[in-house]
This record gives C-alpha cells, sequence and structure tokens, in this order.
C-alpha cells in the first residue's frame, strides 16, 4: 500500500491513525463552522485537511482493511533522528473483519465525512469521494466491533489505547455522516446509541467523543421536541461543569486562569473544550437558550468569554508572560520536544544523523535551532509554572490534536459573531 502523506502526532515519527484521524476531523470542523472567519488562511486550512484526508483515502483503500498505525513505535521512539534520517522498522499495523477496531475506522470514517463537507462548496467532485468513502468505513467500523487495543496492540498501547471504548466513535461517526448526509437511518442510529454514553458527558479529545457528539447534534437536537431530551440536558450538565462559578464544575482552573485536568499534556483540554464552548453558544444564541447551572444561569456570550479567556492565557497572559504557541509573541517555549526541531535540517548537515546521533542535539541546553513556528506544546503545570527543558515532554512536547481544535477557535475570534462585548 502506498501510505505516503498523513501527520506524525507529535515530535515522534510515527502515523497513530487514531489521533491523527481526531486532527483531521476537528481541522474538517474548524472550517466547516468558522470557515467564514479565516479569510486568506482559508486555503491553508483546506489544505491542511486534504494532506491528512487523502492519506485517509490511501489507508482505506481495501474494503476490509484498515491502517492503523504506521511505523513501529517503540522502536521509533528509542531513537532521536529527522524524518528524513529515520531508519527504524516502518512497521504498518492494520484492523480487518477478523481482527476490528471499531474506534480507529469510525474516527477515520468521522474525519472524511467532516472532510466531505468542508470540500463541499469549493471542489464538489472531491467532497462526494471522500462522503462515500466515509460511508464503506463507518459500516466496516459497524459491522466488525471491536477494539483496536486488542487487533494492533502493541502498535497502539501505551502510546494511544482506547479507554472509553469504541461505541463513542460510532456514534460520533454516525452524528457526522448524518450531517454530511441528512439520511434519517444514521440520525435513527445516534439516538438508539447515545445512552451508553451517558456515563462520561465531560468529555472531549482524540480518546472520548461523548462531549462533541452532544455539542454536534445539538444544532439540530435544540429545534427538534422529540428528541432535545436525549442530547440537550447532557450537553447542558458539560457547560456547566467547566463554568468557573458553577457548583456542578468538573474542572479546576489555575490561579492564573488556565482550565486544568489531571494528566499530561493539558493544553489539549482548553483548546479542545473551549471549541465546543463556542460552537455551543452559536448555537444557543441561535435558539435563544440560557443554562441554569442550580443558581447560576449561564447565556452564551459568558460561555465565550471563558472560551476566551483561554485563547488569552495560551497566547501570553498569563503569570510567566509566556505564549505556550511557538513563536508567537516575545517569550515562548525554545526547547520544544520534537525530533525535527531539535536536530540541523539537511540544509546545514547533509550527512545522515544515526539513531542515537541526534542525542548530542537533545542533550545540548541552547534553543532547538529550527523554530517550530505555530505549534501549541503542552503546557504549564497546575500552578501555572512550566519549565522549557526537552527533557519535559508533558510540558514541552506539541501534538496535532491540540493544534487542531485552536485554528477554529482562532479563526471564530478573528470575527467573533455572538455579541461585540466579547473582545
Amino acid at each position: 500500500m502506498d501510505l505516503v502523506g498523513g501527520y506524525y502526532d507529535a515530535g515522534d515519527n510515527v502515523k497513530f491513525n487514531f489521533p491523527m484521524a481526531f486532527t483531521t476531523t476537528m481541522l474538517a470542523w474548524s472550517v466547516v463552522e468558522f470557515g467564514d472567519s479565516m479569510g486568506s488562511e482559508l486555503k491553508n486550512a483546506l489544505d491542511a485537511i486534504r494532506w491528512g484526508a487523502d492519506y485517509f483515502i490511501k489507508a482505506t483503500k481495501f474494503p476490509d482493511k484498515v491502517v492503523a498505525v504506521v511505523g513501529d513505535p517503540v522502536q521509533d521512539h528509542d531513537c532521536w533522528e529527522r524524518p528524513e534520517d529515520m531508519d527504524t522498522p516502518r512497521t504498518t499495523y492494520y484492523v480487518t473483519q477478523n481482527k476490528p477496531g471499531s474506534e480507529v475506522s469510525a474516527e477515520i470514517a468521522a474525519a472524511l465525512a467532516a472532510s466531505s463537507i468542508a470540500f463541499r462548496s469549493t471542489d464538489a467532485s472531491y467532497s462526494n469521494f471522500l462522503l462515500n468513502r466515509a460511508i464503506r468505513v463507518f459500516d466496516f467500523a459497524n459491522k466488525y466491533r471491536g477494539s483496536y487495543n486488542l487487533s494492533v496492540g502493541a502498535g497502539a498501547c501505551p502510546f494511544y489505547c482506547d479507554i472509553s471504548g469504541y461505541m463513542d466513535e460510532l456514534v460520533w461517526g454516525a452524528a457526522w455522516l448524518y450531517k454530511a448526509t441528512s439520511k434519517t437511518s444514521y440520525w435513527d442510529f445516534v439516538k438508539a446509541n447515545i445512552h451508553s454514553l451517558d456515563y462520561n458527558i465531560y468529555q472531549f479529545g482524540w480518546d472520548s467523543k461523548n462531549a462533541g457528539i452532544n455539542v454536534l447534534v445539538s444544532q439540530w437536537a435544540m429545534g427538534d421536541s422529540s428528541s432535545a431530551s436525549l442530547f440537550i440536558p447532557n450537553a447542558d450538565r458539560f457547560i456547566c461543569s467547566l463554568s468557573p462559578n458553577s457548583p456542578t464544575k468538573s474542572v479546576s482552573y489555575t490561579k492564573g486562569g488556565l482550565l486544568f485536568k489531571p494528566g499530561i499534556a493539558n493544553i489539549q483540554n482548553p483548546t479542545a473544550l473551549s471549541f465546543l464552548l463556542i460552537v455551543y453558544a452559536r448555537n444557543m444564541h441561535a435558539a435563544k437558550k440560557t443554562i441554569q447551572c442550580e443558581k447560576e444561569v449561564v447565556d452564551p456570550n459568558w460561555l465565550i468569554k471563558i472560551a476566551k479567556s483561554q485563547v488569552d492565557y495560551i497566547l501570553g497572559n498569563n503569570p510567566l508572560g509566556m505564549s505556550y504557541m511557538v513563536g508567537y509573541g516575545g517569550k515562548f517555549p525554545e526547547r520544544v520536544h520534537h525530533r525535527g526541531s531539535v536536530i540541523p535540517s539537511l540544509d546545514s548537515i547533509p550527512q545522515k544523523v544515526g539513531c542515537r546521533n541526534g542525542d548530542k542535539y537533545f542533550k545540548e541546553n541552547r534553543p532547538n535551532i529550527n523554530v517550530l513556528t505555530g505549534a501549541l506544546v503542552g503546557g504549564p503545570g497546575q500552578d501555572d509554572s512550566f519549565v522549557d527543558s526537552r527533557y519535559n515532554p508533558s510540558q514541552t512536547e506539541p501534538t496535532t490534536y491540540m493544534n487542531a481544535p485552536f485554528v477554529g477557535v482562532l479563526a471564530y475570534f478573528n470575527k467573533p459573531t455572538i455579541t461585540a462585548t466579547v473582545i
């Protein structure tokens, strides 16, 4: 199979298709939701989506096979070398009818469906091709159910194990296919299976799609009295869980104001959740809706203000005055945990830099020689502290799935549409 293309997940040289598909879905959702605010950057956003979508077309070439990972993650992580020099095994892990992987397959279906909507007005034939492939891949994911944790094994775990199960991806994929096709069979699938996700309504990211499903379908569910009760109460509870003054808040905020959840690479939480806050605020505004978080009444503009506070913090309005977007502002992370950023380029050193030959650049204390402009890193700790060190990947490693939702968030604030008071 020709598997050229796609994205590495972070600072390594492995193609993990599960988080890559989520990245592509979020880039596409950013264009679908906020493309009219992107101006001249819309073309670049579509190019980024196409790079991911073209790869997933290759990864799903055969009806009975879906590629899940490219590259041996254990051996890759044992080397520190440029992508141009990598000589670790490019092992391909894939799922089949007998060894299923519903979560990775359904997320790829969601990415293709969302991408088809993003390209509908600019490239109709490409859009139709993406949609037809999305339908086929979703059918495969749904018919042959099972977790890629078992089918792919060491190719997925412990790096990107699916912890939340695969039903959220199946419902998420069906929701995107309904948005792309308006076929009631997909909407019926979402309604029939949403109750299986009630236990985890506050999560959204590459692993768990639950909150994103409720926010995505709220666009049409708010106006559908027969189905609103399946989604809107949970979406409202999710919003209350993020409101800083809500008695049912399930996240914390640092003293400097950053939304924080336990775990590594926290920036993925404020970027993804801010995206949902803005989308839901727009849907609430259209429906003239507010939310009662016990004694606190939350309106759409309040959600926008929360999201904007996260953007401001990430871009430098924080106790350290540090922008967590590399290359943006006067102070940003300089020792980013990323091979291509750390090791000199081929122009500087044309000879091969072998598996461990890049270690000397990693160990140097000087800033990375190549500035990874635009990359969001994992960000500060719960006390707003940040250690700018390559030895600190939980704070200094960038990932595609942290960046992707931020594209839509920044596009919105380029041209906010709720009220003028948000800026």
